[in-house]
């Protein structure tokens, strides 16, 4: 199904859908990860900031290439994050004691990913392999899963209004489940072994070996064995991890409790949506009989429109929820649906003048 005609669908069952549910969020057992999951070890005492690693990504992946080469070193100066066209980018970190450490970003595949659990359509899984995985086809362009990651790491198209999707380090899932590589293509790219690919266990085994070795070398911690539940990406570092821009007050509780008070506001998601959109539904259905340049464009306005009023709801709602969660979701789902029913009439009501006219 298209996404327009699902969006459209969507808004003509909203006032049937009205009535909020539980957000999904993790229980009280910890999930320990599937059986011989795999992850990848970053080891930055062995970076060098050379960049290889985010050629690897771009390469594998079929990536716009950059405006400055991957040889140009002069884009540590300024610090980075992921974007459309950059699953992982490398930061370099000026010490307090002198010196510079580099560090790798990217997608941490959460043992149990907040994404997945504020996404309301089920967008995310987290795999037997131990990828996070994002399905576009069933994306409806919320962007939930960018507030709740703790790492702040999914990107958006905004540049594409009729097609938009998250974009995120799939942890080379489709290249390795089909046999294209046997690793990440960072990880096979990296010079100086920085980055290791293999089970998650034997990487926790390889760390801990590293650490007891070379005490000297290393900060007593694995970063990712326990933070938010645990991830697939670990991290070793000579500095503390602060210092190489990595977050040290996330605790050990999983992602999805961690945002559990937020999102449970998330709860009217399902309902506010197909409310929100109910006057879409008109607007696409006049957009089949213009022309193919004024449809577009009227989409994408319509779009456009719909995702800030959503947004604007939204946050207040959530800032309201603080305070009276129950009583203030129900006010607002109450006033988006008298919003929705007033603009899906006026919408037909503009119909029936054009067709009379």
């Amino acid at each position: 199904m298209k996404r327009r005609n699902f969006l459209g669908l969507m808004g003509a069952a909203g006032v049937a859908t009205v009535l909020p549910t539980k957000a999904q969020a993790a229980g009280n057992v910890h999930f320990e990860g599937y059986p011989g999951s795999k992850g990848v070890l970053f080891d930055a005492t062995r970076c060098i900031g050379c960049r290889k690693c985010e050629e690897g990504c771009n390469e594998i992946n079929g990536l716009a290439k950059p405006e400055q080469p991957f040889s140009d070193l002069s884009v540590l100066d300024t610090k980075r994050r992921t974007e459309n066209e950059a699953y992982t980018v490398v930061n370099k970190y000026e010490q307090p004691e002198g010196g510079s450490v580099f560090s790798k970003i990217q997608c941490m595949h959460c043992m149990e990913p907040s994404c997945g659990s504020a996404c309301f359509v089920k967008a995310f899984t987290k795999q037997p392999s131990g990828a996070v995985t994002y399905d576009e086809s069933v994306c409806v362009g919320c962007r939930y899963c960018m507030v709740a990651c703790p790492f702040e790491i999914p990107t958006y198209t905004y540049n594409d209004p009729i097609t938009p999707k998250v974009i995120k380090c799939h942890l080379c899932e489709p290249h390795i489940s089909t046999g294209k590589v046997d690793a990440p293509g960072c990880v096979n790219k990296c010079p100086k072994e920085a980055l290791v690919y293999g089970e998650r266990d034997d990487l926790i085994k390889i760390a801990r070996n590293r650490i007891e070795a070379h005490p000297e070398l290393y900060v007593d911690h694995l970063y990712g064995e326990h933070e938010v539940g645990g991830t697939s990406w670990l991290y070793l570092s000579g500095t503390p991890f602060n210092q190489i821009g990595m977050r040290e007050d996330l605790g050990t509780t999983s992602g999805p409790e961690l945002n559990s008070s937020a999102l449970s506001v998330v709860a009217m998601v399902p309902a506010l949506w197909p409310l929100l959109l109910a006057g879409v539904y008109g607007i696409t259905k006049r957009t089949d009989k213009i022309a193919k340049k004024e449809k577009a464009e009227a989409v994408a306005q319509a779009i456009k429109e719909t995702q800030d009023k959503a947004n604007s709801d939204m946050k207040a709602a959530m800032e309201r929820a603080r305070n009276d969660k129950e009583a203030t979701v129900k006010r607002e789902v109450t006033k988006a649906v008298e919003e929705a029913l007033k603009a899906a009439e006026e919408e037909a009501n503009g119909e029936k003048e054009e067709e009379g006219a």
